[in-house]
């Protein structure tokens, strides 16, 4: 059965748009910052290594095919340039799809309630598509992500390997619980 692909979508602010190889020409410098980097640890990706990766993830699932990919990258919806991304990797499980999810915001547009909006406009969309459970890794001292986690209705459960905490939301046929 074939993997969800994500789709374009609206929120009041925001335009979040599906993922393309062309986007990392742009994205090379919403993903610059080096304070991005301070809880997930790793360096800033140079164009090629974004192109690379987008190849990828545009495929919208892993090479083996047990993993779904949708990625949106996100733009204020008045215009300008990218400010962040969403990524949500689908799994099946027995209930039916969990997905985790994580989100960024660029510093410069940080503070304004956009990741909030988009993590809340993609979470609407997955109901829309029958996912069952939200999930986020979230490390115990970003507390930004864990305010987006917490308004999006996510609460946190227990902590993983590497110390982060797992987030989680049970949606129902209904809403959410």
């Amino acid at each position: 059965m074939p993997w969800p692909r994500a789709v374009r979508l609206k929120s009041d602010r925001l335009v979040l748009e599906r993922l393309s190889i062309e986007h990392a020409d742009v994205m090379v410098n919403v993903l610059a910052p080096r304070e991005l980097y301070r809880f997930t640890g790793g360096e800033p990706p140079s164009t090629e290594e974004l192109r690379a990766r987008y190849t990828r993830q545009a495929r919208g699932q892993s090479e083996d095919g047990a993993a779904g990919w949708l990625n949106w990258i996100t733009h204020p919806r008045n215009g300008g340039p990218p400010i962040g991304f969403v990524q949500v990797t689908l799994h099946r499980a027995a209930e039916g799809m969990t997905a985790d999810r994580a989100w960024l915001v660029t510093p410069s547009a940080q503070g304004h309630g956009f990741a909030t909006e988009a993590a809340q406009q993609v979470a609407m969309w997955l109901h829309s598509i029958h996912v069952q459970e939200l999930n986020a890794l979230i490390h115990p001292e970003h507390e930004a992500s864990a305010r987006v986690a917490r308004r999006i209705g996510m609460h946190p459960k227990t902590i993983s390997h590497d110390g982060k905490i797992l987030w989680r939301k049970r949606l129902t046929a209904t809403g959410t619980r």
